[in-house]
């Protein structure tokens, strides 16, 4: 006769030294991969993965679940996105077996002029917030380019679940509640610049708590325009003409025909081999290709030997990281505006002479940008039983965005001109009908021409850092993709601007860093020469990551602990 009670606990000893054999060093706490065979849906809510997921089960393709996941996260994240802000994403396609890179960011206003800037006194810098910082939101024309060329259901179907949750309401998770509030918080002293915000994004002027049930009906009613009448709803229509009322209304300079001329760019990724795997990022105007040149310099270096968490990993993807964005701050802008030199910048042989300018025993205080020859966000993935493999970034840039928001329509327009500088002979200089520097970038990892990971991470210039880390995670330190995302991070930010296009370090900057890392090795680093400091959780970014198994085409889903997110198949 078996003993029940001896049975569960022989069972549960058996998880735990199954648990220990995975992780017995990891200072952090992680969980296992969501793995599934027909198709995976990896967001930062829930819900709004569940909805990706019954788009796949419905018939729909990656492409109609990251729809659906985008548009879910705009009702449910509002400060993070939404229809008012930018797209980029990643495809891959098994149809023609290569990757599809689009970028849906809008452009300046063609009547705010540097004339029209000195005009209402603005001589500076753009606002961060308000009618100054506002561009053409590239969101929606994104989805139709996307749905238009990779989509199976119509858009009705897509858009029809969001709808509903906007009608009847949702419960507000955890983080989310915190993020809103903080949000808030941040913009109480600007309330005078953002008409709308108030009536649009509170509840009789506070944020929603944890638990507390979220509406927003303007938005249905916005998203079955859209269901029904297409992009041109947005860019033409109603919608439109909304936008373009409320500007004349406030002062601003967004248009109609500022809308009427916008159109999104299928554009071709870039890219870089690190030990094997080429990472995939999207061309400037993002700040797609930092990754790959923190890569390639840090290619250079026995990041194994030295193991994770070491003084010598941590030096050399800080030092790494300096030296890729003081061109950052010089080199990345809209291409339509000037010459870019990526092709050297992403080049091995420039990766080369950047790595010689590193001291091994000690942090620099400023490096020179290189002079070659010749700036909140929701990040989703999602993968269907085709084998299309989606990477898809939207934001609204800082938070709810400019904060101006047209209450009729259930949303907030993005700030992404306050990106722009008005230095004279920058790259990223303002002109009207240009289009910003870029902070969100989506990436793709293919390995001998073959589709592997589809991840992300969202958080201004966190982002190709995060990119990095979670290449050597995986590639240097054997963590699997759920590890990957969930071992600390560093933050290196530079002295001024950390979210902005500002790169250069005037002193150095200043490694922010997660719990998790050794003590002793912080204190080397500062004996190194590097200011450090521990930051909080929101520093370091939210991650997605779909991975392919390529030998029998199984997903592997990673979803990290940062935020309340999910990732989830069937």
């Amino acid at each position: 006769m078996h003993c029940p009670l001896l049975l569960i606990c022989i069972f549960a000893i058996c998880l735990a030294v199954q648990a220990a054999d995975r992780k017995p060093y990891k200072p952090f706490a992680t969980r296992s991969e969501v793995i599934a065979q027909n198709g995976i849906v990896a967001t930062s809510h829930p819900l709004a993965t569940q909805i990706g997921l019954d788009i796949l089960q419905q018939g729909g393709s990656a492409v109609d679940a990251a729809i659906a996941a985008n548009a879910a996260l705009g009702l449910m994240r509002p400060m993070s996105n939404g229809i008012g802000g930018d797209l980029f994403a990643i495809v891959w396609d098994p149809k023609t077996k290569r990757l599809h890179g689009l970028n849906a960011s809008g452009r300046s206003p063609r009547s705010l002029t540097m004339e029209a800037f000195a005009n209402e006194g603005i001589t500076e810098e753009i606002p961060y917030m308000g009618k100054f910082s506002l561009s053409v939101p590239g969101c929606v024309d994104g989805w139709f380019e996307l749905h238009q060329r990779f989509g199976t259901l119509s858009m009705k179907e897509i858009l029809e679940p969001i709808i509903r949750y906007a009608e009847k309401g949702h419960p507000i998770p955890e983080i989310i509640a915190d993020n809103w509030a903080a949000s808030l918080k941040k913009r109480k002293k600007d309330l005078d610049i953002m008409p709308g915000f108030i009536e649009t994004f509170t509840l009789d002027g506070e944020t929603p708590r944890k638990g507390d049930i979220w509406k927003n009906p303007a938005l249905a009613k916005t998203l079955s325009l859209i269901a029904n009448g297409g992009r041109q709803a947005y860019y033409q229509g109603a919608i439109a003409k909304s936008i373009d009322a409320y500007m004349k209304e406030i002062g601003g300079y967004l248009s109609y025909e500022d809308l009427t001329a916008h159109k999104s760019e299928w554009v071709e990724p870039v890219s870089t081999n690190y030990r094997g795997w080429d990472l995939w990022e999207l061309p400037p105007n993002t700040q797609g290709i930092a990754a790959l040149q923190i890569l390639n310099i840090l290619e250079g270096f026995d990041l194994k030997a030295a193991g994770f968490g070491s003084r010598e990993h941590i030096h050399a993807f800080v030092e790494a990281k300096k030296l890729a964005y003081e061109d950052r701050a010089r080199f990345y802008a809209d291409p339509d505006f000037g010459k870019l030199p990526i092709t050297e910048l992403i080049s091995k042989e420039y990766a080369d002479k950047r790595r010689a300018l590193i001291d091994l025993e000690a942090a620099s205080s400023q490096y020179p940008s290189g002079i070659p020859e010749h700036g909140d966000t929701v990040y989703l993935c999602a993968a269907d039983s085709n084998g299309m493999m989606v990477s898809l970034i939207q934001s609204n840039y800082a938070g709810f965005g400019s904060g101006v928001c047209i209450p009729e329509l259930g949303f907030g327009l993005q700030n992404r001109g306050a990106l722009f500088t008005f230095e004279e002979g920058h790259a990223n200089k303002y002109e009207p009908e240009k289009r910003p520097f870029h902070t969100i970038i989506p990436a793709f990892v293919t390995e001998n021409g073959q589709p592997l990971i589809a991840f992300g991470l969202m958080g201004g210039s966190m982002q190709p850092q995060g990119h990095v880390q979670i290449i050597i995670n995986v590639k240097d330190f054997g963590m699997n993709f759920q590890e990957a995302g969930d071992a600390p991070r560093i933050n290196h930010s530079g002295s001024t601007q950390p979210y902005g296009t500002d790169g250069t370090m005037e002193d150095g900057g200043t490694i922010l860093y997660e719990k998790g890392f050794d003590p002793e090795v912080i204190q080397a680093l500062e004996a190194m020469g590097h200011k450090t400091k521990q930051g909080a959780t929101i520093m370091f970014g939210g991650y997605q990551a779909i991975y392919r198994n390529p030998e029998n085409g199984v997903y592997y889903g990673a979803s990290e602990r940062r935020k309340d997110g999910q990732a989830a198949g069937y």
